[in-house]
């Protein structure tokens, strides 16, 4: 998100302009700031980025940062007591804001919260047709019709053993 300094969008140019009126020792912040009719915090927040990286450090970007890089930027923090204002100048991040909401989410959530969610919607598996049978390889589809095979030959003999006690029954009976 582009800070706005003035009341609309600013060009690179404007900013240089006002870092280097502060730079040449023109003028305080406050007064550089009110002379572009801005403000002196988003003005020290360029004056550190056009120190630590030039004229680079002043232009528009949009960048996704990995979770090591995000911790990697908040252990520096830690270590060196350094202000999300200066690791963001040092890193070339464009807001201090955003190095706040990263510092916030670890101290909520642990360093898990610095992991990327997967967002939208889990994809669709796709159902296998009513009919259809899930695919097998050969092997197992012979295998199979193997043991059908021998099952249906046991219930044929089964149902063959139950007629014949059956019949011996009614023989014993009739007789």
């Amino acid at each position: 998100m582009e800070v706005q300094f003035f009341y609309g969008e600013i060009t690179v140019d404007e900013k240089l302009n006002a870092v280097r009126d502060y730079v040449a020792g023109n003028d305080s912040k406050k007064g550089v700031a009110k002379r572009y009719g801005g403000v002196s915090s988003v003005l020290k927040q360029w004056i550190e980025l056009y120190q630590n990286q030039g004229e680079e450090g002043l232009q528009k970007r949009y960048t996704n940062y990995s979770a090591e890089f995000k911790l990697d930027l908040l252990n520096f923090m830690n270590d060196t007591g350094a202000s999300p204002y200066e690791a963001a100048a040092v890193c070339n991040i464009p807001s201090r804001e955003t190095v706040n909401k990263w510092k916030k989410a670890v101290d909520a959530g642990g360093m898990d919260a610095q992991i990327p969610k997967k967002k939208g919607r889990p994809a669709m598996k796709e159902k296998p047709k009513k009919n259809e049978p899930p695919k097998q390889s050969n092997k197992t589809l012979q295998e199979e019709v193997e043991r059908l095979r021998m099952e249906n030959a046991y219930l044929k003999k089964l149902n063959a053993l139950v007629r014949v006690k059956k019949q011996s029954q009614r023989n014993s009976k009739l007789k």
